[in-house]
Parts: structure tokens; sequence; C-alpha cells
């Protein structure tokens, strides 16, 4: 795998809340950085409220769509247990 660099600049103020973060998290700066934002970043792609579909794909996408609802065994026995937080 390769890897590349990416330059951030911060204030001090910031650099020093990073540093202690890091500490906390009993890791480095970098580490705690990447990590961080590889999560937020997740989230914000995750999030995404928009999903375009290509022309070329719409029927195949409109066949998948008009396609009648299966069971999921699993998914079925999730939502016979009670929440988490009820216990």
């Amino acid at each position: 795998m390769s890897s590349s660099v990416l330059s951030v600049r911060l204030s001090d103020e910031e650099r020093a809340l990073l540093e202690a973060a890091s500490t906390q998290a009993r890791t480095n700066v970098s580490d705690f950085v990447r990590r961080k934002a590889i999560e937020a970043a997740e989230l914000e792609v995750l999030e995404r409220r928009i999903v375009t579909i290509p022309a070329e794909d719409w029927a195949r996408f409109e066949a998948w769509a008009a396609k009648p609802a299966r069971a999921v065994p699993a998914l079925k026995e999730l939502f016979a247990k009670p929440p988490t937080w009820r216990k």
C-alpha cells in the first residue's frame, strides 16, 4: 500500500489541542489526525443525500426497484429482539 503526505496549516492553539487530544487517546498526532479525518470523511460520504444514477443504468435500477421484497431471516430475527436500550 502506498502512502502520501498531507500538509495542513494550524494555529498554535489548534496544534496544542490536537497534541492534547492525541495524548489522551494514547497515540501520536499524525495517527490521531489521520484516524479522525478518515472517520469524518466516512460520515460525510455516508450522509450524502443525493444519489446520481447514470441514464444508461436507469432501466436496470427501475427493474431492481420493481422486484418484490424478499425475506431476510437475519433481519427478521433482529427485529424480533428488544432494543438494547430497553433491557
